[in-house]
């Protein structure tokens, strides 16, 4: 959509003083606002003209603004991370919005993301799930040379796909479960596929998927949703890869 003058818009955004507490959409105006600006400055242009109000700005994450960190995750107009597909919110631009367009903004909205504050959510439980596993701790020694590890190309590939993932939750936002499904897969994929995660692959996956249901994650329904809005394209196919790492880990496991 080509756009060049400055234009307005109503953002309905959700308001929420803190953890527990009730919460509201509110809306606000917010005039000349640039095509090229991302959507995120223009919140950043909504929270100055609230601060020189004496008003309390929206609290909303990010960091890298780059489409790398995962931090920025919002509903958009009922979009996980806004209309453009396969995207972050901070690579999304106002020329994708016109003139007097009503804007409405939410947040994650998962019983495993709990809200800390307006659009600001606990996403920690991401965290607990790699923390249980998705890692290499075994002793491999010093740094072998270059190449000396064989590896399939079609094997390290899938392994840099899976790996790609920035953990922003945006799965579990589309999901109609919550499921954290495809995050745990893409971690347990990425090592499971290469030699150095061989030594823990069984303990890996029993580990990281009994950490992912203690957080209270639902179960996949191949939906698809979650394929559908990742940033990063994972596939589901992930999902599958970690439901045989699974099966085999506990099969092994009663030997």
């Amino acid at each position: 959509m080509k756009q060049n003058k400055h234009f307005n818009v109503t953002v309905r955004v959700w308001r929420q003083a803190g953890p527990g507490e009730p919460g509201k959409m509110v809306s606000y105006k917010v005039g000349d606002i640039s095509p090229d600006m991302s959507f995120l400055e223009m919140l950043d242009v909504l929270n100055d003209d609230l601060i020189k109000k004496g008003e309390e700005p929206i609290a909303v994450e990010s960091d890298c603004r780059e489409g790398i960190c995962g931090c920025c995750g919002l509903v958009i107009n009922g979009d996980v991370h806004g209309p453009d597909e396969h995207s972050t919110v901070c690579q999304l631009h106002m020329r994708r919005f016109k003139d007097g367009d009503v804007i409405t903004v939410e947040p994650w909205r998962s019983k495993s993301f709990p809200a800390i504050k307006d659009l600001v959510v606990d996403r920690s439980a991401l965290d607990r799930i790699m923390q249980a596993g998705g890692f290499v701790s075994a002793n491999a020694g010093a740094a072998p040379d270059a190449n000396s590890v064989p590896v399939d190309r079609d094997r390290a590939e899938a392994a840099m796909d899976a790996a790609a993932c920035i953990g922003c939750g945006a799965c579990v936002a589309a999901c109609p479960n919550g499921a954290a499904m495809l995050f745990t897969g893409a971690k347990i994929s990425q090592l499971a596929l290469l030699p150095q995660g061989a030594p823990e692959r069984a303990a890996r996956a029993l580990n990281m998927v009994q950490a992912m249901d203690k957080e209270g994650f639902g179960n996949c329904t191949n939906e698809y949703e979650c394929e559908a809005v990742c940033p990063k394209e994972i596939k589901v196919s992930n999902i599958a890869r970690m439901n045989r790492e699974f099966l085999l880990a506990n099969l092994f496991s009663k030997r």
